[in-house]
């Protein structure tokens, strides 16, 4: 695979809906979460959402360095879909956030930091919001947005970094494109429809597609 980052494939970020694992594999029938600011109990999601982000199209936008950028690793930086969150979601379109006042604790996390740190580092130099007010790390806010949603499945911060990287590995999108013929390339167009085919055909789910451009008509588009 080339190592350059300026393969003009035509994604930024890729979702796949999990339904192997909703809510529902857990015992509880309800979430049992503290709520922020007074809120009713977050109601269960039915779904996880698996974002993976291609770093070709990302690290485009790169306009300056910095140590936390994976976009300025130079020749390791990474040349495979990347994760950007798993996002409890409802059937309904709309999804819970900052369903519990736990904030990101990196020792939880420790013994993950350097799978994270390739299969699921940041790509840009900002600092996003957090839940609690503040602003933080990439990885802190995926955790206090979504993660702390994720319960009854997940309970705790490291159980939803690990489970994240092993459906991850599960659903390896970067080898089933490659193994179906799409590889990274500066020159070569693909056809949308057999993308999304060879996703389908893998793991028999349909992915959405959201196009940093212009793509097949569309942006975003379910397909």
């Amino acid at each position: 695979m080339s190592s350059s980052l300026a393969q003009p494939l035509p994604w930024l970020l890729l979702l796949l809906a999990l339904a192997v694992f909703t809510a529902e594999t857990a015992s509880a029938a309800e979430l049992e979460v503290e709520p922020l600011g007074g809120k009713a109990p977050q109601r269960e999601f039915d779904y996880f959402a698996l974002a993976l982000q291609w770093p070709g199209t990302y690290c485009q936008r790169t306009r300056h360095c910095c140590s936390n950028n994976a976009c300025c690793r130079g020749s390791n930086a990474p040349t495979i879909f990347t994760i950007h969150g798993l996002w409890p979601d409802y059937n309904d379109g709309t999804w819970p956030a900052c369903c519990t006042k736990s904030r990101f604790d990196p020792k939880e996390i420790s013994t993950l930091t350097d799978a994270l740190e390739k299969y699921w580092p940041s790509l840009s130099c900002g600092s996003p919001s957090t839940c609690q007010g503040g602003k933080g790390t990439f990885w802190a806010h995926e955790w206090e947005k979504h993660g702390t949603c994720s319960s009854p499945v997940f309970r705790n911060e490291y159980d939803y970094f690990l489970a994240t990287l092993n459906i991850y590995f599960k659903y390896n999108v970067t080898t089933v494109l490659n193994e179906a013929g799409y590889v990274p390339s500066n020159t070569e167009k693909y056809p949308l429809g057999g993308i999304v085919s060879a996703i389908e055909d893998a793991f028999h789910m349909s992915p959405l597609i959201i196009c940093s451009k212009f793509c097949g008509g569309a942006s975003p588009m379910l397909l």
